[in-house]
Parts: structure tokens; C-alpha cells; sequence
């Protein structure tokens, strides 16, 4: 029904409205490291099928169609990724591009089959929400971990950053998901974080504490 293009702004355009209700065509570009130009041409073409409500210079918001469209894409990312590491065992920091290129396989039987061949999962490798069938999913009430106070004790739950290099970090860390964590001290000099976890003393940057995620 829609062509790869429009699928990627649908879902960028998503993923940008989660920090502001209208998303400028500066930030789009920037999401899809494209040019502000090619932007407008493919909102045109957007508005024209009615998947999101735009005027130049005024933003741009999804339609309810636009935004069913957009959690359907990331419905079947994040089951391709869950697919990935748990049936193929795949590495967490090898699977975001695979899943780039299966999420745009649109049959919804195929989708379907695979959720309920895995037991329904309700989130992905990384720790984000996996839509349902109806496009239905709870947000993940997740804090950075430059977000709690000292002592506050909490699981890694997800993360902000998907970036190979910045998984296969934490991979190296042991700071994985699920991994229980006291935030022990914030040295004050250059805001480093120290971490209590698996009976002993961690350090990671202020970088690393805002990317990752923890359920108090």
C-alpha cells in the first residue's frame, strides 16, 4: 500500500511527535539525513493520502490513519529484532538494520503467525514495547539512569541509544537487560556515574547514564 519512502517518514515523523506534538521538516531531514527540500516533496505526497495533517511552516502531525500506519511498521520491527535474537540468536547489537529492511514485509498474516509463534513478546531485545495485533502497547515508564538519585536501586530496562557501538558497549559492561543496578555515587568533578551491580563498583559516563534506562 505504501512505498518504503513513505513508510520511513510515517515512522520517523512517530518518533519524533513521542518529544513534540508538531515536528518541523528541519527535524525530519535531520531524523532521515535527508534534504529539508526532499522533505516537503514527500509531505505533499503524505497529505495528499491523508496520513498526516500538514502546512508549511506549521509542523506536521499524523493522521489517526498516519499513526496506525506508523505503529504497524514498528510492530513489525521490533518482532523481526525479538525474532532475531531469540529464535536466530543474534547479537542485540546486530539486528536494528535487519529489521530496517524485514519491516517493510507488509503481510499482516505473516506478522501475525510470527508474534503468536513466539508467545505474543510485549518487548523487543532492547526493552521497548511491541504493539499488539490492534496496534495497542503500554509505554515504557523508564527513567535515565542520570534521572534517579544516589542510591536509588532499579532493573535496565531499555535504552535510548540503539547504536551498535553504544550496545556493544554496555554488552561489554554486563549492563544488560534486566540487570539489577544501585546508582552508588555522582562524582561531582565531571558527573561520572557510579554503579553497584553484580557485588561490585562500576563507573560510566554521564553520556552512558543518559542513554540508559532503568524501572524503578
Amino acid at each position: 500500500m505504501y512505498t518504503l519512502a513513505e513508510e520511513n517518514y510515517l515512522k520517523a515523523i512517530y518518533k519524533l511527535s513521542m518529544m513534540a506534538e508538531n515536528v518541523s521538516t528541519n527535524q525530519i531531514a535531520a531524523e532521515l539525513a535527508t534534504k529539508a527540500s526532499s522533505v516537503t516533496d514527500m509531505l505533499r505526497k503524505l497529505a495528499e493520502k491523508l496520513l498526516i495533517n500538514y502546512t508549511r511552516y506549521q509542523g506536521v502531525s499524523l493522521t489517526q490513519t498516519g499513526e496506525k500506519v506508523a505503529v504497524n511498521i514498528i510492530r513489525r520491527h521490533r518482532l523481526w529484532e525479538y525474532f532475531l535474537v531469540e529464535k536466530l540468536h543474534f547479537k542485540w547489537d546486530e539486528v536494528h538494520e535487519m529489521a530496517e529492511e524485514m519491516e517493510h514485509i507488509s503481510s499482516t498474516e505473516l506478522i501475525d503467525r510470527l508474534d503468536e509463534f513466539m508467545g505474543f513478546p510485549t518487548r523487543d531485545p532492547h526493552g521497548d514495547p511491541i504493539p499488539d495485533s490492534k496496534g495497542n502497547f503500554k509505554q515504557n515508564d523508564l527513567k535515565p539512569i542520570s534521572a534517579v538519585d544516589v542510591n536509588a536501586c532499579g532493573i535496565i530496562s531499555g535504552v535510548r541509544d540503539h547504536s551498535s557501538a553504544f550496545l556493544q558497549y554496555l554488552e561489554k559492561q554486563s549492563l544488560t537487560i534486566g540487570k539489577k543496578i544501585t546508582v552508588k555515587e555522582v562524582i561531582a568533578y565531571d558527573n561520572t556515574v557510579v554503579l553497584h551491580m553484580d557485588n561490585k563498583d562500576l563507573q560510566i559516563s554521564r553520556d552512558v547514564a543518559n542513554n540508559l534506562l532503568i524501572a524503578l
